[in-house]
């Protein structure tokens, strides 16, 4: 993979000192997440202490703690004197966040039915067609972002928060499974239609109808994935390459 991520990093972190802002934890944690959830740092993708130092420009102590909070959210695994690794979920686990997934969003879908404001719903309409646009153009990237940010509104516009809460857990955990498990060779896992038809049921008030629109949605992209066993082992620093000087 390219050096993207790394450059991204230092740039902000060089525009941060421009400014006299500091790095902290929570910017790793962003920075972290944010790679994990559009897929440019896969499964198991090993996250050395002295490296990650090394690319935010910090000391071990502010990465360990952007670490231990990774850890909490499930982004990462942690184990006593092993090197942090992006979680990798097992089949079985992927499975079971596909079923979780639909159960969930499809009742935050229904609930949502008829009941946003226009404005909302014009929002949702600019990241649809933001999402095909990036499509259209072979940006892959751009079109993950734009399709995590329609689930994560849907989210947080949840009338549940409780529900809310646990789809923006599952938006993450069904990322990291895309990444461990989208068929090789399969350029991007892009469903046209899917989010045009859950929007119109949500324009509409049928409420079984964005259940169905988004359970399709998230059916049809679980087989995209192979669910078979493979070694998803990548070391960090194939994935960033050298420090920038």
């Amino acid at each position: 993979m390219s050096k993207s991520w790394q450059q991204e990093v230092l740039a902000e972190v060089k525009a941060g000192a421009k400014i006299g802002a500091r790095v902290t934890d929570q910017h790793v944690v962003d920075k972290i997440r944010k790679a994990v959830l559009t897929q440019r740092l896969p499964p198991n993708t090993r996250l050395p202490e002295v490296t990650l130092g090394e690319i935010f420009g910090v000391s071990r102590s502010v990465i360990r703690k952007a670490l231990t909070r990774l850890d909490a959210d499930h982004v990462i695994t942690q184990a006593p004197n092993q090197v942090a690794r992006v979680r990798a979920p097992s089949i079985d686990e992927t499975r079971e966040t596909f079923a979780a997934r639909r159960l969930v969003e499809g009742e935050v879908c229904a609930l949502l039915a008829g009941q946003l404001k226009p404005a909302q719903l014009k929002a949702l309409e600019k990241l649809v067609k933001a999402e095909i646009d990036a499509h259209d153009a072979g940006d892959e990237p751009a079109r993950i972002e734009h399709s995590l940010a329609i689930h994560h509104m849907l989210a947080d516009l949840s009338p549940n928060r409780v529900l809310g809460n646990f789809l923006t857990d599952l938006v993450l955990r069904t990322s990291i499974v895309i990444a461990l498990y989208k068929r090789e060779g399969l350029a991007s896992c892009f469903l046209k239609g899917d989010h045009t038809r859950l929007l119109k049921s949500l324009r509409s008030g049928d409420g079984e109808g964005a259940r169905k629109a988004i359970v399709d949605h998230l059916n049809s992209l679980e087989h995209l994935m192979d669910l078979s066993a493979r070694d998803a082992s990548i070391d960090l620093m194939s994935i960033l390459g050298q420090r920038a000087s």
